[in-house]
């Protein structure tokens, strides 16, 4: 007996590409409501399956990405037959956001989930001046930078990547911190550290220096102190087909010159 087709739920970017491939896609194969799909269908660049990610997290749905973007990174090809069989085929990679806290300048807290990276910023033309401490443990008393990040495995390849920082497989029980464009200490390139670890950046001379914190799409202005650790709570799942497998993605980024 034939097994039967899952219930899939096509979601679009705004690109004329995206929503025309959702509708060829939809002719094809149906279309149920999110809640009531086994498996969400993305349909864009990285950035809409982020964005998709965040908006089914602990959910349980299976997200599948299919690139109608530009870079697609995270996304599989764009192939309109077999996806039943494509998605039965697909590699699952269960990944935990970052949970960032903040504290800022007027008191207020506010609490965001990043899939990519959580990024403190320089607000203005001063550079930032932050300390940092892991698990309770002050390790560096003063950076002044750009910028700093906490990315996971998963977003290692996108901000993190460009700022120097180093790629890390999706299986590794670690965070990359990576400073952008530090001065001092100059030599300082960032830190590997647990998954399990817990980050507190405290932003010093903060009238002078203000700081921003974002995590992916949130921001915060003008933070005092920013928390981050990986949620032990929310969970998202990502399909990629096994001829295109997420380590084999890391390992080719990594020979790209």
């Amino acid at each position: 007996m034939q097994k039967p087709a899952p219930r899939f739920a096509f979601v679009s970017s705004d690109t004329d590409d995206a929503r025309q491939a959702a509708a060829r896609l939809v002719a094809i194969y149906g279309q149920h409501r999110i809640a009531d799909a086994e498996i969400v269908v993305a349909l864009g660049g990285d950035g809409f399956l982020l964005q998709t990610l965040r908006e089914t997290m602990g959910s349980d749905k299976r997200v599948y990405g299919m690139n109608r973007g530009t870079v697609g990174f995270l996304m599989n090809e764009f192939i309109e037959r077999d996806l039943p069989q494509r998605v039965e085929a697909a590699v699952a990679e269960t990944i935990r956001p970052l949970e960032m806290h903040t504290v800022t300048a007027s008191g207020e807290t506010a609490t965001a989930l990043a899939i990519n990276e959580v990024s403190l910023f320089r607000q203005t033309y001063q550079a930032a001046k932050i300390s940092i401490t892991v698990d309770g443990k002050p390790r560096l008393a003063e950076l002044i930078c750009d910028g700093i990040m906490v990315a996971t495995p998963a977003g290692s390849t996108a901000y993190n990547l460009s700022a120097h920082g180093p790629i890390l497989p999706l299986d590794a029980p670690l965070l990359a911190l990576t400073p952008v464009s530090p001065f001092r200490p100059r030599r300082w390139r960032g830190a590997l550290i647990s998954n399990r670890s817990e980050v507190r950046f405290d932003v010093l001379e903060l009238e002078k220096r203000p700081v921003n914190a974002v995590a992916d799409h949130h921001e915060v202005v003008s933070v005092v102190t920013v928390t981050v650790r990986q949620s032990s709570e929310n969970t998202v799942t990502l399909l990629f087909d096994p001829t295109h497998s997420w380590n084999e993605r890391i390992l080719a980024e990594q020979f790209r010159y």
